[in-house]
């Protein structure tokens, strides 16, 4: 209760305050740019953090997160594109309200349900994350090899098309993390005589490569020609409260929806969203009103979308395991501050991890409060050519590679990332996978060599305690289920039973 109470005061103080709200108004700027994601802003934001206290920049980095799930809106009610990939089920009804001059409410009914799914998941994240940080710190290195196996083989098992590749991916990532000087015995590996590898390749570098620069390449392919946005907003924003009675049923069904989505490794708002629309229309008395401008419709999608930032983050506080790939991020900026993510983030940073949380919290209010205000203006932002976003874009990420070490080395390595995503994405694997792998890497690494010299080399000692038995089996599981041989058999038992 201490580290609570420690952390809601740490995230009050003016500064921080100021850095939660600055988060959250450049993530509904991000969002409302169509093609644009919160993941690929929180990595190019990443190196702004470094002169500032963790907690503050980590907190930043987290409410850009929540403001950017709003934000995907904006573009998807006015565009028919939406602002983020969670954003898809809301382009549904939001974009023929604003069809028939309710651009306003729709946009009042997208924040207020954010507002609430935000704040339920927040909720849910401040209760269950302290119990299962008590929990984790039971674990040792034999059970945080078993976590790390299990992290990587269910973010690329559960990735969307071929789960195959998606633990390629996850492997690929895996044997980046491994680059550098070996921590138990101080041998080089996959340094081929490059001094400039003895170190690693810095996580940051390629996280601004990976998500970056192919997103601004996928943007100058983009044909601006297409976009019909509304010009304005003219209508009442907020939604009375005989209608948000209305549709508050289905809010709060779609923010659980969206929590328990969030704990699943490796699914994100852009499942969430179409969970929380689908069970908002079976549940619905009026099912032939989804799809023609039916608020419910809008509310239902993006509560169940901004639910999913506290679901996604209950994983990553306590086990170190990234719900998504923009938490996958916010990992890497622990990792950039000298703090390693894994069980002992509660206990040894439990002021960081705490004021994480409650900047989460706090975050929501100011996306409210700041949508009122800055909603209408980013009407202008969804107007920005293509051509002109995508050179801002590289030249930002030219400039945040280079200021971490004032190397141009980086630089080269930070565009060879993003020609390498940028590919990956043309045959269709998926990039989320890759960066759980070199973040899981050091703690599989190191949990590996500390339990096989405990064990004087023997592996059995991974299949000894039942948690790590039970975690592997589940690694197991999810692995089998993506090869072939299990669609068959299971193709076979569907024919048997009929």
């Amino acid at each position: 209760m201490n580290e609570i109470m420690i952390g809601l005061l740490n995230v009050v103080s003016p500064f921080n305050l100021l850095v939660i709200a600055s988060g959250t108004g450049l993530g509904i700027f991000v969002g409302a740019m169509p093609g644009l994601s919160a993941t690929m802003a929180i990595a190019l934001l990443l190196p702004v953090t470094f002169g500032m206290d963790p907690a503050a920049g980590i907190s930043m980095l987290a409410s850009l997160y929540m403001g950017a799930m709003y934000g995907g809106s904006i573009s998807a009610i006015l565009l028919r594109t939406p602002g983020t990939p969670a954003a898809a089920a809301t382009v549904l009804d939001g974009y023929p309200m604003a069809q028939q001059g309710r651009a306003g409410k729709a946009l009042g009914v997208s924040l207020t349900a954010s507002l609430i799914g935000g704040v339920i998941s927040s909720i849910a994240l401040l209760t269950i994350a302290p119990v299962l940080g008590k929990v984790a710190l039971s674990f040792g290195p034999v059970e945080l090899f078993a976590i790390a196996v299990l992290g990587i083989t269910i973010i690329g098992s559960l990735s969307s098309g071929s789960p195959i590749k998606g633990i390629l991916s996850g492997v690929v990532g895996l044997m980046i993390a491994l680059v550098g000087m070996d921590p138990i015995s101080g041998t080089p590996r996959f340094t081929f005589g490059q001094m400039y590898l003895f170190n690693g390749i810095s996580f940051i570098i390629a996280l601004i490569g990976l998500f970056s620069i192919p997103q601004a390449l996928r943007l100058v392919e983009k044909d601006d020609a297409v976009k019909k946005a509304v010009s304005s907003i003219k209508d009442k924003m907020l939604p009375t409260f005989k209608e948000l009675k209305s549709m508050i049923v289905t809010i709060l069904r779609s923010s659980v929806i969206g929590v328990f989505t969030g704990l699943i490794p490796g699914t994100g708002g852009d499942t969430a969203c179409w969970f929380g629309y689908n069970e908002a229309k079976r549940f619905s008395k009026e099912k032939e009103k989804f799809g023609t401008g039916y608020p419910e419709g809008v509310a239902a999608a993006e509560a169940a979308n901004n639910a999913v930032v506290g679901g996604a983050l209950i994983p990553t506080i306590t086990l170190g395991i990234p719900g998504s790939s923009a938490t996958a991020v916010l990992l890497g900026g622990l990792m950039v501050h000298g703090i390693m993510p894994g069980p002992t983030l509660m206990t040894e940073h439990s002021l960081i991890t705490y004021t994480l949380i409650w900047a989460v919290l706090l975050s929501n209010v100011f996306m409210f409060l700041e949508g009122l205000v800055l909603t209408r203006a980013a009407v202008s932002v969804t107007k920005i050519p293509n051509l002109v976003l995508a050179p801002i874009i590289i030249i930002l990420c030219v400039i945040g590679s280079f200021t971490i070490n004032n190397s141009i080395i980086d630089v080269f390595v930070m565009v060879f990332f993003g020609i390498l995503g940028y590919f990956m994405d043309k045959i269709n694997i998926p990039t989320a996978p890759m960066v759980v792998g070199m973040i899981l890497g050091m703690m599989l690494d190191n949990s590996m060599n500390q339990s096989l010299l405990m064990s004087d080399g023997s592996w059995m000692i991974f299949l000894r305690t039942p948690v790590s038995a039970i975690l592997l089996l589940i690694a197991l599981i999810s692995v089998l289920q993506a090869t072939p041989l299990f669609g068959f058999i299971k193709k076979r038992l569907k024919k048997t039973t009929i």
